[in-house]
């Protein structure tokens, strides 16, 4: 249990905070909105706040989005399935996430389906084609690939 006092913000200082914050990597309204609330600021505050950082630039959906995207798309080799609802969770309008769901070429996403579909093929020691199907369905449906992609690169197993 933490029994020192809780240190206050005054709006100037929660503002500069926050703009390092915002600074430091792409941030979504939720995130901010939470960050705000752990530092104790009023919801006057916090809409003070927020509208600075946008005003700024500091804070900008649109951006996220379109980061948040190529970032998971490239690095976690996410299907657009995951992407869109991992924004949609984050309160990301819909016009942002196709904006960014548009950021990832076709030609890089079938490649990349291709690269991790072979690599879970190869990875998966089953003789049983119908357990193997299964295996490598249910770990590309995970990671967000879209149903109908999945099941075409699996008639390849036939």
């Amino acid at each position: 249990m933490n029994l020192r006092p809780q240190k206050s913000y005054t709006i100037e200082e929660a503002t500069q905070k926050l703009k390092k914050y915002c600074a430091y990597q792409e941030r979504c309204h939720q995130e901010v909105e939470k960050k705000l609330k752990d530092l104790r600021i009023i919801p006057q505050g916090r809409a003070k706040i927020i509208a600075e950082l946008i005003q700024e630039n500091y804070l900008n959906e649109e951006r996220f989005a379109k980061a948040f995207a190529r970032g998971k798309f490239r690095i976690k080799k996410w299907g657009k399935f995951r992407i869109k609802r991992e924004l949609e969770q984050r309160e990301i309008s819909v016009f942002n996430i196709r904006s960014a769901l548009a950021e990832i070429s076709e030609a890089a996403y079938a490649e990349t389906l291709e690269e991790l579909f072979r690599k879970k093929v190869k990875n998966t020691s089953e003789n049983n084609t119908y357990k193997l199907k299964k295996k490598v369905a249910d770990y590309l449906l995970y990671r967000g690939w879209e149903s109908h992609l999945v099941y075409e690169k699996l008639q390849e197993l036939d």
